[in-house]
């Protein structure tokens, strides 16, 4: 396996976990995930999103993940982030013989934060702002995945005002259930009832918008779980509480899903 720093507006960047052809099964292409991960928009969680890249790795991806830019970085921070993916997409299409990868089967994994960016992204890759970061790419996603993921900026987080304007100064325009359209890329969410700092309703609306505009999906609700979850087993449980065995299902559903819708 290849890991590859891939350089984008700084101090964004993208790092590769590139697995080389099988010789064994003859598969020379490999789909791929982009993780993007949380962190309240100040960091991400970096052995996190590793160990979420690798375990896509180990399930047959070509697998990434995006170091987007943070509010110590950017003032307002949006919507920033969502042109590091956008750059992040064009990269990988432009480097898919290289990278042993199938340019039709590129997902974008988000995680709280990550999840918004992702959401949102989601529903906007059409508009003049994104097209621009890259005008020749295609930066249509084929599949997202959202994971406990902000869609929106008024339904319970971010926590305070300071925060929220440290973020964007016109928070309707980043709600991401109010951006979905026929043109999404279908759609695996899930989330726990009882997360503590992302309310579900989060979950519940993109889930419903989805639902209205004909939009593929599939999703899960889990019955308890802290935030932050990631895999949900003893590799990314930040407290006991995290090791979770029922939700940890979330990712060979995903990956089902994923091979099944294409």
């Amino acid at each position: 396996m290849q890991i590859i720093t891939v350089p984008l507006t700084a101090p964004a960047y993208l790092r590769a976990y590139i697995r080389e052809p099988d010789t064994n099964t003859g598969q020379e292409v490999y789909p791929a995930v982009i993780i993007v991960p949380g962190g309240g928009y100040t960091h991400i969680p970096e052995a996190q999103a590793e160990t979420l890249a690798l375990a896509f790795a180990a399930r047959g991806f070509q697998a990434f993940y995006l170091r987007y830019h943070f509010t110590t970085e950017k003032s307002p921070l949006l919507p920033q982030p969502m042109f590091d993916l956008a750059a992040a997409i064009s990269q990988i299409r432009q480097h898919a013989h290289q990278w042993h990868l199938d340019p039709n089967k590129i997902t974008a994994a988000g995680f709280s934060v990550g999840g918004h960016i992702v959401s949102v992204y989601n529903g906007s890759w059409q508009s003049e702002q994104l097209q621009a970061v890259a005008p020749t790419a295609e930066l249509k996603l084929n599949a997202a995945i959202l994971g406990y993921p902000v869609i929106r900026l008024d339904a319970g987080w971010p926590p305070t005002a300071e925060k929220l304007a440290a973020l964007t100064s016109q928070p309707e325009k980043l709600a991401a259930d109010q951006l979905v359209n026929a043109a999404c890329a279908p759609t695996f969410i899930w989330h726990t009832a009882d997360d503590p700092l992302v309310p579900v309703q989060n979950s519940l609306l993109y889930i419903n918008a989805l639902a209205q505009h004909k939009v593929p999906f599939d999703a899960h609700i889990f019955h308890h779980g802290p935030h932050g979850l990631a895999l949900a087993d003893p590799q990314t449980a930040w407290q006991p509480d995290a090791d979770q065995p029922h939700v940890a299902h979330w990712l060979d559903l995903a990956v089902e899903w994923l091979h099944e819708i294409w």
